[in-house]
């Protein structure tokens, strides 16, 4: 249980970290902000989401009111040293999934939480090894979940996380977009 006299804003549209705060019991508030996603290309894969997280965040942090914090994340899905982004077309994301199962991937979320005096950020690293999928599978998959918003064009949490995701190590919860066990533990100890 979080008490504090803070407020919490949270900088993303995604429907899946809101989703993760409300089911931790972590009141906020949406805060619209939008970001060049965008980021140097010799940045190593692992480095990107903590810097894209801190992109977003450092563009909110002017709009916070008095005694609150924002939190900030992005996540990406990192296969053979390639980052996996949102896809933009069904066609792209059956060929995304068809080069992610049968093997393992990393899921990197970064996140960023902070306001103009105090900020606190981290990764966390989750790996995730998907079954084989046939093509007409991941065609049915693609049709009925539009994983049009969703690193690596899949979402744990629906009918690919349920049938093919033979194991994971690390949080699920990062692999839905926040992990939410070290930011609720990052507002707690807030001081």
């Amino acid at each position: 249980m979080i008490q504090s006299n803070l407020e919490f804003y949270l900088a993303s549209k995604s429907p899946r970290r809101q989703e993760l705060l409300r089911s931790a019991d972590i009141a906020f508030k949406l805060l619209d902000i939008d970001v060049e996603e965008t980021y140097p290309e010799e940045l190593p894969v692992e480095d990107v989401p903590l810097f894209l997280a801190k992109k977003k965040a450092e563009a909110a942090i002017p709009f916070l009111p008095e005694n609150s914090l924002v939190i900030a994340a992005d996540s990406v899905v990192i296969f053979d040293n390639v980052i996996y982004g949102k896809p933009t077309s069904s066609e792209e994301a059956q060929a995304m999934i068809a080069l992610l199962v049968g093997h393992q991937h990393l899921v990197v979320t970064g996140v960023f939480i902070g306001n103009k005096d105090k900020n606190v950020s981290f990764s966390d690293h989750t790996i995730v090894w998907i079954d084989a999928m046939t093509e007409e599978e991941i065609r049915y998959y693609v049709d009925t979940r539009m994983p049009l918003d969703k690193a690596g064009a899949y979402g744990i949490q629906d009918w690919i996380g349920w049938t093919k995701v033979s194991r994971i190590e690390g949080s699920f919860a990062n692999v839905m977009g926040l992990p939410i066990h070290r930011v609720y533990h990052t507002l707690t100890t807030w001081v």
